[in-house]
């Protein structure tokens, strides 16, 4: 049960740092085509939200696995 929970918390951090790193591009206006795009907001929401999904990544990869 607790490497199901490993996986998950990894699966949920690369999610969290994909999101995170589409947001920043968008509110700096590189990735374009949003209604996100140019907006400040997400470029301040992006990195905070990426870098949460790495917390979440080095969890996962920290935790013991259960034999």
């Amino acid at each position: 049960m607790l490497n199901g929970m490993r996986w998950m918390l990894i699966v949920i951090g690369a999610l969290l740092v994909l999101s995170g790193a589409v947001w920043t591009l968008q509110g700096l206006n590189i990735l374009g085509g949003s209604a996100m795009s140019g907006t400040t907001f997400w470029a301040v929401v992006g990195p905070i939200v990426a870098l949460a999904g790495v917390g979440l990544v080095v969890a996962g990869v920290r935790r013991r696995a259960q034999p």
